[in-house]
């Protein structure tokens, strides 16, 4: 799972803080620059469309019943002691991991498999469990309407491994699956492990009630989200895509941002992700004769390499910002929703029609917080540099690897075209044959040359992959259920005093297993319903990871309202 970003009292635009409170930072010189007095009044609205909370009509009573048993002390322990003992079985997950049935330490997810199966004995006699590529996991619950497109669920079982120099910084060891009364303890509890704790307990009660759907439902659990994903949902894609076919699923749920509380105003914002960044790792290196340190270069092959980099740093991506785009809708809801200067409400409508306005939004909020940049534009980043072996012998050869988040109006060829244009100057100038992603842009290449200095650019590590489409956020299809019934989880809750529920389309950074899942649905939504005080302990991917039992309670209220609702809509 990428990092979870957090929300505050505060203007938040995709599931991040982009606005600190307008007092703190405001003062003459800032306000007059950003905030203009405008020639015109701004005539057209604020765009943030929402829906009104659904709540299961057919199922009533069930969700009645269940919210009962949900809210009751005895049913928190009961899950919590579940979630525990799967944060217990350390199902690790390597980077450097071999195919499942080639490397011993996927040997754990068995372990894992035991206990799912003692645990949910209804789950396993009532659906159909499907094993794909040995620990990849399918549960189908066959609906009584073959006509309804089925819901898919997704999560993983797999979590980042725990790093053995940090495990006396834990206050309750990484696996211990301790619930303290408030936190339930350990690695995975947040990513992912709640998610699927939550699916399946949902529909043990569910079975247990004594429930029949309609609609099919079906849960599919990966091994390796955190590293590859291909030996899990790479494979569960395919066997899907087999089974229910291509656009075979109505919607499709997996792990993502939460909602966040607004102390100032009493609202809660949820951010449901649309979609996620494309992504490219890039290699550029620099080869050139070598020789001895005494008699250098001008340049050495590390010297060229630098300029590469510089100029490329120099050079980086335009933010971007389309009305089309996730990240305009979802900055309209925060401005409409939060207690914000006229003025800047002004801007943002007239942004909604006007060019020159857009702009100004646009770099009005990228100046209070550059982080909306990156959430508007490519972003590069250098990581790994090498070069030369030895202090008096020039390197034959230096390299780099710049890692690219590619944004949701871009593409791996843009990318690619940025580097080449920007790099080209330099081989130009400096006399040096340029390869790049295997074709000849200029200069020779051929072995006679080899005593020419050259620069290669090429793809890193096979890892390119074109940002994810974007889910249609449309009120009357899967959008609008899921939105009306994560208003309805939330303003039901006994947690929570919100005023209002707005739910804000949002943008994911990083990629989730649901970038091998395209092909089943175009309703893909990347959405944990976890609130922003449920996983904040430390985080994730961290020291004492813990969740929230209360959290994981309002997870199952959550995925019992969606599966009902699914079931008695007809709009999927």
């Amino acid at each position: 799972m990428l990092p979870s970003l957090r929300f505050f009292p505060s203007l938040c635009i995709l599931g991040v803080s982009l606005l600190v409170p307008f007092t703190l930072w405001r003062n003459d010189a800032i306000y007059s620059s950003i905030f203009r007095p405008q020639a015109e009044t701004p005539s057209s609205d604020l765009t943030c469309p929402q829906v009104s909370p659904i709540f299961p009509v057919v199922h009533a009573a069930l969700d009645q019943h269940l919210n009962t048993l949900y809210g009751t002390h005895e049913f928190r322990l009961y899950a919590s002691d579940v979630l525990g003992g799967a944060i217990r079985i350390p199902t690790e997950s390597y980077d450097n991991l071999l195919p499942v049935g080639q490397d011993e330490r996927w040997n754990v997810f068995r372990d894992f498999h035991d206990f799912l199966e003692s645990s949910f004995p209804r789950i396993y006699l009532s659906l159909q469990v499907t094993r794909v590529n040995t620990y990849g996991l399918v549960f189908h619950w066959q609906g009584s309407d073959t006509k309804l497109k089925p819901i898919l669920l997704a999560s993983h079982q797999d979590v980042v491994p725990v790093d053995p120099t940090t495990i006396d910084q834990w206050i309750h060891s990484p696996y211990s699956g301790y619930y303290d009364g408030t936190w339930v303890w350990g690695r995975g509890s947040v990513d992912d492990k709640a998610d699927l704790i939550s699916q399946l307990i949902t529909i043990d009660t569910l079975l247990e009630s004594e429930f029949k759907p309609k609609r099919t439902i079906v849960i599919a659990v990966g091994i390796d989200e955190e590293a590859t994903g291909t030996e899990g949902a790479g494979k569960l894609a395919l066997y899907l895509e087999a089974k229910y076919g291509k656009d075979g699923f109505s919607l499709l749920l997996d792990e993502g941002e939460g909602y966040g509380e607004n102390a100032k105003n009493g609202t809660i914002f949820a951010a449901p992700q649309l979609s996620e960044k494309g992504y490219i790792d890039v290699r550029i290196e620099v080869l050139s004769p070598g020789g001895h340190s005494s008699v250098p270069p001008v340049h050495t092959s590390i010297g060229l390499l630098s300029l590469s980099v510089v100029a490329l740093e120099k050079q980086p991506h335009v933010a971007e910002f389309r009305r089309t785009g996730t990240a305009f809708v979802s900055a309209q809801c925060n401005v409409k929703y939060e207690d914000y200067p006229s003025q800047l409400k002004d801007l943002a409508r007239l942004a909604t029609v006007d060019d020159k306005s857009l702009l100004e939004f646009r770099d009005a909020l990228i100046s209070v917080n550059p982080f909306f940049g990156v959430m508007l534009r490519t972003t590069q980043a250098v990581d790994l540099v090498e070069g030369g072996v030895k202090v008096n012998a020039l390197p034959e050869k230096a390299s780099v690897v710049i890692n690219h988040r590619i944004a949701e109006h871009s593409s791996v060829t843009e990318v690619k075209n940025h580097i080449i244009s920007t790099v080209s100057p330099i081989a130009a100038e400096y006399g040096l044959a340029l390869s790049a992603f295997g074709e000849n842009v200029s200069g020779p290449m051929h072995i006679q040359h080899q005593n020419q200095s050259r620069i290669i650019l090429s793809e890193a590590f096979q890892s390119a992959l074109e940002p994810s489409p974007v889910t249609p956020a449309v009120l009357d299809g899967p959008y609008g259920v899921l939105s009306g019934t994560i208003k309805a989880t939330l303003e039901s809750s006994q947690r929570y005093e919100a005023e209002r529920v707005v739910v804000a389309p949002s943008l994911a950074l990083g990629n989730t297993d649901t970038r091998f899942y395209w092909n089943l649905t175009r309703h893909i939504f990347r959405y944990s319903h976890r609130g922003d005080r449920d996983d904040m302990y430390n985080g994730l991917h961290t020291v004492n990871e813990a969740v929230r039992a209360d959290s994981l309670v309002e997870q199952i209220r959550f995925f019992t309202k969606l599966i009902l609702n699914c079931d008695e809509t007809q709009t999927l």
